[in-house]
C-alpha cells in the first residue's frame, strides 16, 4: 500500500457546519489499527455433565469426547453438527479444578469459572472471581457494556444450585438476564427518545440507584448474618446495575454500529420451544460482539441438579426424560437420549459458530477473534475430572486447533491463564494455576 494511501487511526469525514465522523476500521489504517481489533470472550456452561456411555452399552459413537487422540480425530454423532467448524476448535481432555473433588457435587457450576474452593477464599464470600469478570474489569473501557451475563434463568440462584456461573472480583454472584427483548433493549438502546432525553433519563436512574445503594448499605449493617447475605447479592446486583448505567452515559453520544436486527425474535421465551429461544439468544451474543458493545460473555445454558425450566427440554424434544434424570441414567437407552441432549445443545451452537463467521473484522471473522470455550463442571454423573470442555475460535488470538487433545489431570486453571493471555491481558497467574497451558494448543 503506498505510504501516500494510509490513514491515521483518528481520521475522520467532515460534512456540513463542520460536524465530523469517525472513520470505521480500514485496512488502508495499516497494521497498527489492525492490530487493534478486539479480543473477545464467551463461556458457555451445560449442566449435569455429557453422555459418555460405557462400553458395555455399545453406543461408542454417541460418546461426547472423540475416541482418537489427536488431528486425525472424528466426529461422533453427539457433536457432528460441530464437523463443518474442524479447523475452528478443539476438544480438550482430562481437564478437571482440584478443589472439585473437595465440594459438594453441586457447586461444579459455581467453580466452574473460578476454581474456587469450598472454604471461604476471604471473609464474607463463598467464591472467587470468575474469569469472565477478569477479562471484564480488562477491557471494559474498549465497549459499552463491561460484561454480558446471561442464563436460562435469571438472577442468581442460590449457592451449589447457581443461576449464574459469573462472580464479581469479591467472589459474589454477578446477576443473569433471560429474556431476550429485555437483553436487546439494554444492548441496543430500543427506545427512540432523542440524546437529550435519554441523556436525562440515565442521570435520574443513576441517581436513584446510588440513592438505594447508600440507604441498602446504611441498612445492611443492621442486619442479622442471614439477611446480610442476601442484602449482599442485592447490593452486587446494583453495583452491576450502576457501572452499566455509567457505561452508558459514556458512549451516549457514539452511534452504535448499524446491523441487522431482522432475524431476531424477541419473543422467544425459555418456557417456549427450546432451538427457538438459544439461536435468540446466541444471535445477540454475535451482534453484541459485532458491534462491539461487549467483549465478555458469559451464558449457563442448563442449571444443576434438576434446577430450572431447562431441565424439561429434553421431554419438550421428544426425549424421554428431564435432562437431570437422564444424567443420572447408567442403562442404555438413558444414556442415548441424554447423548442425544447433547446433539442438540452441539446444533445450537453450531448456529453460534456460524453467526460468528458471518461478522467480519479487518483481519477476519469474529470468531477468529473470539474465544469460546464451552464446558461442563461434571463428566459423568458428580464426577468433577476429565470435564468435558471445547475450545473454539481465537485463531487471530494464537488460539491452533483441529485436535482431540488430551492430558489426565490438567488444572483447568491452567487453560483459564492462556485464555487471559490470549485476551493480552498478561497476569500472573489465576486462581490455582500452575502455569500456562500447553503450547500445541496455545501460541
Amino acid at each position: 500500500m503506498p505510504d501516500s494511501l494510509k490513514l491515521n487511526r483518528r481520521s475522520v469525514l467532515k460534512g456540513l457546519a463542520g460536524a465530523t465522523l469517525a472513520l470505521p476500521v480500514l485496512e488502508a489504517m495499516g497494521s497498527e489499527v489492525s492490530q487493534q481489533v478486539p479480543r473477545r470472550f464467551c463461556a458457555l456452561y451445560t449442566a449435569n455433565g455429557m453422555s459418555l456411555p460405557k462400553e458395555e452399552h455399545g453406543i461408542d459413537d454417541w460418546h461426547w469426547f472423540p475416541e482418537e487422540v489427536g488431528s486425525e480425530f472424528q466426529f461422533n454423532k453427539s457433536t457432528e453438527p460441530l464437523s463443518p467448524f474442524r479447523q475452528q476448535l478443539s476438544f480438550l481432555g482430562g481437564l478437571h479444578h482440584p478443589n472439585g473433588t473437595k465440594a459438594d457435587p453441586h457447586t461444579c457450576s459455581d467453580m466452574w469459572l473460578t476454581g474456587a474452593p469450598l472454604h471461604n477464599p476471604k471473609p464474607g464470600t463463598y467464591n472467587t472471581v470468575a474469569l469472565d469478570q477478569l477479562i471484564a474489569l480488562h477491557t471494559k473501557q474498549y465497549c459499552r457494556q463491561p460484561s454480558l451475563v446471561l442464563s436460562i434463568d435469571a438472577g442468581t440462584g442460590f449457592l451449589s444450585r447457581t443461576g449464574t456461573i459469573s462472580y464479581s472480583l469479591d467472589g459474589k454472584p454477578v446477576p443473569a438476564e433471560n429474556s431476550p427483548r429485555r437483553i436487546f433493549d439494554r444492548l441496543f438502546r430500543g427506545d427512540t427518545s432523542s440524546l437529550e432525553q435519554e441523556r436525562e433519563t440515565l442521570r435520574k436512574r443513576i441517581k436513584l440507584v446510588d440513592a438505594v445503594l447508600e440507604n441498602a448499605r446504611r441498612l445492611n449493617k443492621e442486619l442479622g448474618k442471614s439477611d446480610r447475605e442476601k442484602m449482599d447479592q442485592y447490593l452486587t446486583s446494583l453495583n452491576e446495575v450502576e457501572s452499566r448505567l455509567i457505561a452508558s452515559e459514556k458512549w451516549i453520544d457514539i452511534p452504535i454500529k448499524q446491523q441487522d436486527y431482522s432475524h431476531l425474535n424477541l419473543d422467544a421465551t425459555s418456557d417456549g420451544e427450546p432451538a427457538d429461544y438459544y439461536r435468540t439468544m446466541f444471535d445477540l451474543i454475535a451482534l453484541a460482539f459485532d458491534a462491539d458493545i461487549t467483549r465478555s460473555v458469559a451464558f449457563m445454558l442448563n442449571r444443576e441438579d434438576g434446577m430450572g425450566i431447562s431441565d424439561t427440554f429434553p421431554i419438550k424434544l421428544g426425549l424421554s426424560s428431564t435432562h437431570h434424570y437422564l444424567s443420572h441414567a447408567g442403562d442404555k437407552e438413558g444414556q442415548l437420549n441424554f447423548a442425544k441432549y447433547d446433539r442438540f445443545l452441539s446444533e445450537q451452537i453450531a448456529h453460534f459458530f456460524h453467526r460468528l463467521n458471518e461478522y467480519q473484522d479487518v483481519n477476519g471473522s469474529v470468531l477468529d477473534n473470539s474465544i469460546v470455550l464451552f464446558g461442563s463442571g461434571a463428566s459423568t454423573t458428580h464426577n468433577p475430572r476429565n470435564l468435558p470442555t471445547l475450545l473454539a475460535g481465537g485463531a487471530n488470538m494464537g488460539v491452533k486447533h483441529g485436535t482431540h487433545w488430551r492430558k489426565d489431570d490438567t488444572r483447568l486453571s491452567n487453560l483459564y491463564l492462556s485464555i487471559l493471555h490470549a485476551m493480552g491481558i498478561e497476569v500472573d497467574s489465576f486462581s490455582d494455576s500452575t502455569g500456562t497451558f500447553d503450547q500445541s494448543v496455545f501460541a
